[in-house]
């Protein structure tokens, strides 16, 4: 099969890789689509070592099934694999095991490639008519739709009584606004400095979308999701938040820079992590986008996976309007 492979930082080789054999249980699929994601992002620049090159990296991803009982169905693919017998798995929380495994991290090759091996049981029919781009957004809006209800959780009031704020506009910040909209929440409001992504997210329909200087006033918010977890959000996230407010932090990036402790214990601020899904909340968030409940899915960009060392330049240098590009092999 062809695949793009990382080898070495900043490296990236479409070239000729052994096809998959799946294990029992498991499925090979055909890959139609595979998004590019901010973990891929970090791993590409030599960041994560639980990625080591050479690999294949890519989890978020749609396709055709070819073995198993599930030949011949399109899918999309949940890449969060964890033993049924972890006690985590067994309180509902697999997302938390320590024993979990990612496709994109070994021993599990990713879905940069023209063929992937999954647990059957991680893979979501999808119809035959629905667009393989579409399905591959599966993965990342799930990692919204459970930052935004475990912060709706902690909150303690009805989202529809809630001015709510997510900082960052690319494709995880774009889609906990969506499901915040699609949720009822009183207010929504979208900070993110570039306007090409301000854009987007206007015509995607979330009509607050506005730049740090001229977002919600600070001290106004009940909850607050941190898409990007820089310095920057972190410190505009905890002057954001209202008295026993919530702040989801979703960002994967380093430090605790920004921070303001002594504001988060004065005010009784709810400062909370979060990561990825279960998954009956994938398989919801495949129902959400199937039915169209999230909107037009239209801002995302499509190219072909032997193009994607160029897709990656131009997500660094700035130069992608669009909230999530999505590799077509």
């Amino acid at each position: 099969m062809k695949a793009l492979v990382q080898t070495a930082p900043n490296t990236l080789l479409y070239r000729d890789e052994p096809d998959p054999a799946p294990a029992p249980g498991e499925a090979i699929i055909r890959v139609e689509a595979v998004g590019i994601c901010g973990s891929d992002m970090h791993a590409i620049h030599g960041h994560d070592s639980r990625r080591p090159a050479p690999i294949i990296l890519g989890h978020e991803a749609a396709g055709r099934v070819l073995t198993g009982r599930l030949s011949g169905k399109r899918v999309a693919v949940n890449p969060l694999v964890v033993p049924a017998d972890c006690p985590f798995a067994r309180e509902g929380r697999p997302h938390l095991s320590p024993r979990r495994e990612i496709l994109s991290m070994p021993p599990r090759p990713g879905a940069f490639a023209e063929l992937l091996r999954a647990p059957e049981e991680n893979l979501a029919e999808i119809p035959e008519d629905m667009p393989a781009a579409q399905a591959a957004l599966a993965e990342p809006v799930a990692v919204s739709y459970h930052a935004v209800h475990h912060g709706a959780r902690l909150l303690g009031r009805p989202l529809p009584a809630a001015r709510c704020a997510v900082l960052g506009g690319g494709a995880i910040g774009l889609a906990a606004g969506l499901v915040l909209v699609q949720a009822g929440a009183g207010e929504v409001w979208l900070v993110e400095p570039n306007p090409a992504r301000r854009e987007t997210a206007a015509r995607a329909g979330i009509a607050r979308s506005h730049p740090p200087e001229s977002g919600p006033e600070d001290g106004s918010c009940d909850l607050v999701v941190d898409a990007v977890g820089a310095a920057a959000t972190r410190a505009s996230a905890c002057r954001l938040a209202r008295p026993g407010g919530v702040i989801v932090h979703a960002g994967l990036l380093p430090g605790a820079e920004g921070l303001d402790i002594r504001r988060l214990t004065l005010q009784e601020i709810t400062f909370t992590g979060t990561y990825c899904y279960t998954p009956e909340e994938f398989r919801t968030v495949v129902g959400l986008l199937v039915t169209g409940r999230l909107g037009a899915l239209d801002w995302l960009e499509t190219r072909p996976l032997a193009e994607g060392a160029r897709a990656v330049a131009d997500i660094d240098a700035g130069a992608a309007a669009a909230a999530k590009i999505i590799l077509l092999p």
